[in-house]
């Protein structure tokens, strides 16, 4: 048996005893760091969807300014995410397509679309909220972390596709329309090429492309090679700021964004239209894809934030009811949808943020921003926010997760594949969906092995004085029974020494396994300690896991 002990590395403590302000110093500094995070990738996704970026800026302020007081994960921070792009992306479309034509002038396809859209983020708020009611949030973390990684993935081989158009100032056209989908958009890429060097330049395709080459290698290049000193400010900001400083100076004739002269005139209020959406298979569809895929971003966000301070751990039904509240409110004024974002989270974290106080404030930094200087944003070249969703999107496709599922299992990485392949090939919700009806068959071929795929017993028993605790596993522990385990390991006391008995489990797969590993680190993190066999739990792991 080996013992884990605590981290050498000491992460950043937060202690829920203490007011919002009694680490205001560092919250603040955190909260400067968060909103410079924040800006660029806000407008960015906006761009990406084809909407106007003030819908996106009030999806910021509402997750910081709103959902940052309710948020059960205190450290995490809402927005939009590109996550989420796919889906709102292909809404919107749908959206101009039923509209059913209106004598009402301000009403035009666009603006229908934009009143389904809405109509959806409400109601996905709404089921958000029942589901955190009625306790669900941990069953949202029931998903395999190869469909995870394969939803991320796909969704950023379609950013990558689609904002490699923007990055160069090119409109992607499939036989006379507007290109739709990754195929689509990757059948047109040498198009988009060819033009950047045609004699006629007068496109200037080729000057997006610089600002757009520009603007990807400062986002590479910042984190290795800038000053120590500097290196707090976010790379995605010294990018787009050098890149729209560059076609400034140089005075390059490339598309820039186009703001209102009143962002907050972007908001718009339900109407008797929007009403009659409410009931609209095409909205409901959204609604119900939108909270699942939001509400499993959310969750699994706010777990890997957990892993990166100490501290009270996530309550996830206050996580999911508090994101319902923020997207009904996006909902009633036509922003985008919001989920936990990781790259804010992180930053947040990594700035030494101590309480919510720091989200809080970053929606107020990002409120003051489009009231006071929105004009600042019609200097930004479009290529460079396009480059800027490029380079997300690669992040978004980790070699490192192909590799670790790789070697993980077999099984493994057909599930990864074949769940990228699908959100490419048909669109997110069904990549998803077969991710996970091919993580149940997995389990199901193991029924040689297991009574039934889900018949983990779990039994926790804590000491008198509540220093020691054992936790007995018998049975089978599949992804199916995350919600089990995290709930008994939920009860362990912080600072305790828990003991792990495995002698009766007859399988574990990668899920459960990595949750057992990422809770130990985050309980050692917090002064207590776990003994636990690894070499023989991973062994028994490995040996069942089909090649």
């Amino acid at each position: 048996m080996s013992t884990l002990s605590p981290s050498h590395t000491p992460r950043p403590k937060l202690d829920s005893s203490v007011n919002l302000f009694s680490n205001f110093k560092e919250d603040f500094l955190a909260s400067i760091v968060v909103f410079l995070v924040a800006l660029p990738l806000c407008i960015g996704i906006a761009v990406a969807v084809g909407v106007d970026p003030a819908r996106a800026l009030i999806t910021g302020i509402i997750g910081g300014l709103i959902v940052g007081w309710f948020s059960g994960s205190p450290l995490q921070v809402s927005g939009p995410a590109a996550g989420l792009f796919v889906i709102v992306a292909d809404l919107i479309k749908e959206g101009e397509e039923i509209y059913p034509g209106s004598t009402d002038s301000a009403i035009d396809a666009q603006a229908y679309a934009l009143m389904v859209l809405g109509t959806s983020v409400f109601l996905a708020g709404v089921i958000q909220i029942v589901a955190g009611q009625l306790r669900l949030g941990q069953w949202f973390r029931a998903v395999s972390p190869a469909v995870v990684k394969g939803m991320l993935a796909g969704i950023g081989i379609l950013i990558l596709l689609s904002q490699f158009h923007v990055m160069l100032d090119h409109k992607a056209m499939w036989h006379g329309e507007k290109a739709h989908g990754a195929l689509q958009y990757l059948a047109t890429i040498p198009e988009a090429i060819e033009n950047c060097f045609l004699p006629d330049t007068s496109a200037n395709h080729h000057l997006a492309a610089l600002v757009g080459i520009i603007a990807l290698a400062c986002f590479v290049l910042w984190p290795k090679y800038s000053p120590k000193t500097l290196r707090f400010l976010p790379a995605a900001l010294i990018g787009i700021l050098i890149a729209t400083l560059f076609a400034i100076a140089t005075k390059l004739q490339v598309d820039f964004l186009t703001i209102p002269d009143n962002v907050l005139s972007e908001v718009t209020l339900p109407s008797a239209s929007w009403v009659q959406l409410l009931w609209n298979p095409t909205v409901l569809v959204g609604a119900v894809v939108i909270a699942i895929i939001a509400s499993a971003e959310t969750l699994l966000c706010a777990t890997a934030v957990d892993q990166m301070h100490q501290g009270p751990r996530t309550k996830y039904d206050q996580e999911l009811s508090a994101q319902g509240v923020g997207n009904i409110l996006c909902g009633l004024v036509g922003a985008l949808p919001m989920t936990g974002v990781i790259v804010r989270s992180s930053a947040n974290v990594s700035s030494g943020a101590k309480t919510r106080m720091s989200t809080i404030m970053h929606g107020g930094w990002l409120l003051l921003f489009v009231v006071a200087i929105p004009f600042v944003l019609t200097y930004i070249p479009r290529s460079a926010l396009g480059a800027l969703l490029v380079f997300t999107g690669f992040k978004l496709v980790n070699v490192k997760d192909i590799k670790a599922l790789w070697q993980t299992s077999r099984g493994e990485i057909v599930v990864y594949l074949a769940t990228v392949v699908m959100i490419i090939w048909t669109d997110l919700l069904m990549g998803v969906l077969v991710g996970i009806a091919l993580s149940a068959l997995k389990v199901s071929v193991l029924s040689k092995v297991l009574v039934r795929p889900s018949n983990l017993r779990v039994r926790l028993e804590n000491s008198d004085n509540d220093q020691q605790a054992c936790l007995t596993l018998a049975g089978a522990a599949t992804f199916m029974c995350i919600p089990k385990l995290a709930a008994e390991l939920g009860r362990v006391q912080a600072g305790s020494e828990l003991h792990v008995d495995f002698e009766q489990l007859t399988y574990i797969d990668h899920a459960c396994l990595e949750l057992l590993n990422g809770w130990a680190s985050q309980h050692t993190n917090m002064g207590g300690g776990v003994v636990i066999d690894w070499e023989t739990l991973q062994a028994r792991f490995a040996s069942r896991a089909p090649s």
